[in-house]
């Protein structure tokens, strides 16, 4: 980890990933079909506008997509204080039954000993802080209680109450292992048709999970890139999966990465002598900027991304810094939809 993070290029700045976004496309729903939104493939000299169903015909026979089989969880819950202040938590990850690091937003920041209550049934103590999270301590389980009460967290650019249409789409298809309290979105415009349509092509899926935490939600505050330290998450890769994409890397396949998460969770397992990726579950703090060498991954399918934020840094550089400056203009020009329910990208790795 230490040697991929020393690849930062220390000349560039929060600046640099800068863009004018107009409010207006900021997608606030989801598309009735999921796979009616639109795909702008970035290949090299050219961009072109397509549909995301087109993505059958835009991938190989051999290629092997990785997508990240996280499922998230209602991860906000809203209560008060016993002093009667209002309380609004976002659970970070689930360290023990009972224990769980939370963003806590109050309007004076509780202290170890401070009880919250967010039903009459779930009631929490603070036991201490870890940077930005607080450490709560939950009279219950705390995956039954988010069950029972938690919300949607839905991102804070998407400005209505999470409803039954969130808690439905809000969510990949094969979503399978809770954890995640934010969405890997580049897999929100797979359908189960279109996914056996991939298959019965000759497609091979793999899947990975990395659990998305609340420190995907935290802008960067420094102004060199190169001081931003990324929050920690953990990833898992079976060794079925670690088979199949070593095995495919080993016939020349490409493998396609369904989102940032699993190109993450790739490069994070890469073996730095074979460029193979290794099976086991860790924690990843990997911040991927202009420089970075790929070792993993041939293509990106991913979202429309926020400006200064660590996920634009990322396709900066996966496709080159100035091809996503422009594709970025195009898109607004185009008027794409951005963000987790906006449209998508197919992304040529640069080098």
């Amino acid at each position: 980890m230490a040697g991929k993070a020393m690849q930062i290029d220390t000349e560039l700045s929060l600046a640099d990933f800068d863009f004018d976004l107009p409010h207006e496309l900021i997608a606030q729903h989801p598309l009735a079909d999921r796979a009616a939104s639109r795909l702008l493939h970035v290949a090299r000299g050219r961009f072109e506008d397509r549909y995301f169903s087109d993505i059958e015909w835009l991938l190989r026979r051999d290629d092997l997509l990785v997508f990240n089989d996280t499922k998230v969880i209602n991860a906000r819950l809203l209560g008060r204080k016993t002093s009667g202040g209002r309380v609004e938590a976002l659970i970070e990850r689930v360290v023990e039954p009972t224990l769980a690091l939370a963003m806590v937003r109050t309007s004076h920041k509780p202290g170890p000993g401070t009880h919250l209550i967010f039903d009459e049934s779930i009631h929490a103590t603070v036991e201490g802080r870890q940077d930005e999270f607080l450490l709560l301590r939950f009279e219950r389980d705390v995956y039954a209680a988010l069950a029972q009460h938690g919300l949607v967290p839905l991102p804070p650019y998407i400005e209505h109450a999470a409803d039954s249409i969130d808690a439905l789409r809000y969510q990949t298809v094969y979503a399978a292992r809770p954890g995640a309290v934010a969405a890997p979105t580049a897999g929100l415009h797979f359908t189960t048709d279109l996914l056996s349509r991939l298959r019965r092509r000759g497609i091979e899926f793999a899947h990975v999970t990395l659990h998305v935490g609340a420190g995907t939600f935290q802008p960067v505050r420094v102004e060199r890139i190169a001081e931003h330290r990324m929050h920690s998450e953990r990833y898992d890769i079976s060794e079925q999966a670690a088979h199949a994409i070593n095995a495919a890397r080993a016939a020349g396949r490409r493998i396609v990465a369904v989102g940032t998460t699993s190109l993450r969770a790739l490069e994070s397992a890469a073996d730095d002598s074979q460029s193979q990726v290794r099976s086991g579950a860790r924690e990843t703090a990997l911040f991927i900027t202009p420089g970075f060498s790929f070792r993993i991954v041939d293509q990106l399918l991913t979202n429309f991304h926020l400006p200064r934020s660590t996920l634009l840094m990322l396709v900066s550089a996966f496709a080159g810094v100035d091809r996503i400056r422009a594709a970025y203009l195009h898109a607004i020009e185009q008027r794409y939809r951005f963000f987790s329910y906006g449209d998508s990208m197919l992304l040529e790795r640069a080098i």
